[in-house]
């Protein structure tokens, strides 16, 4: 019986790739819809198509609201203008409530799809070589692992966060899955219902030939109890901070 020696197989590219396949998806599918359907998420369509949506939904209104959150979830999903139309609309179709709980329900959705296509084609290995790096690097990676309610509040309630950071930062973070759903929804929840609102009252912006203000996110009695919120999550890091210099 002959002694022969098998040189070592090389692990198959192919699982690597397809772990991409997910995230590249989104860009292309981004990319794509930043030029075509620019036109298309509008709210000059919203004001044309508004008889024929208020129709739609009187008739199959079950079926309007499963479309809606559908859509909402799709263009979050993947990135495609129109996120702020789409919140406008659910207020619009659906007032104030049930419209938030829609909007938050569908972007809740598609931003757990960027979380999870993140986290499957990059998150491990990045948060990887987070942990191999060392210096500032690592030290943010442990202070947000060591605060992740907090940060992933602050991230979703601050304006100046865009959202779809807001969707990858965690993913590359080793965030739990059940944390990144409860914070977002919990998170996207006050800003959604003051846009929700905002579109409540369309009807009579469209019937005046007008625009709406979107800019109402920035008045003082609505930016400030935001802001308040997100204070009031910081408050574990501050207390956390405080402790830890006594100790020292």
């Amino acid at each position: 019986m002959s002694d022969m020696t098998h040189p070592p197989q090389t692990p198959s590219p192919k699982g690597g790739i397809a772990r991409h396949v997910p995230l590249l998806a989104i860009g292309l599918v981004a990319v794509i819809g930043a030029f075509t359907l620019k036109d298309y998420l509008s709210f000059e369509t919203l004001r044309d198509n508004r008889e024929v949506l208020i129709a739609f939904r009187d008739a199959n209104f079950v079926m309007t609201a499963g479309l809606f959150v559908l859509a909402y979830a799709l263009i979050v999903a993947f990135s495609l203008p129109g996120a702020t139309i789409a919140t406008l609309t659910g207020g619009f179709l659906f007032a104030t409530f049930p419209g938030a709980l829609f909007n938050i329900v569908g972007a809740t959705i598609g931003a757990t799809a960027i979380f999870l296509a993140a986290r499957y084609g990059l998150g491990a290995k990045l948060s990887a070589k987070m942990d191999n790096s060392g210096g500032a690097v690592k030290k943010i990676k442990t202070g947000l692992e060591d605060n992740q309610w907090s940060a992933l509040f602050v991230m979703r309630l601050v304006p100046a966060v865009p959202f779809f950071v807001a969707n990858l930062i965690p993913a590359f973070l080793d965030v739990p899955l059940h944390r990144y759903v409860i914070s977002t929804f919990l998170g996207i929840l006050p800003g959604a219902v003051v846009f929700t609102s905002v579109g409540a009252g369309l009807g009579e912006v469209f019937a005046a030939g007008e625009t709406p203000d979107l800019s109402i996110i920035f008045e003082p009695h609505i930016i400030g109890p935001i802001l308040g919120l997100a204070a009031l999550s910081l408050l574990p890091v501050a207390l956390k901070a405080l402790r830890g210099k006594k100790e020292a």
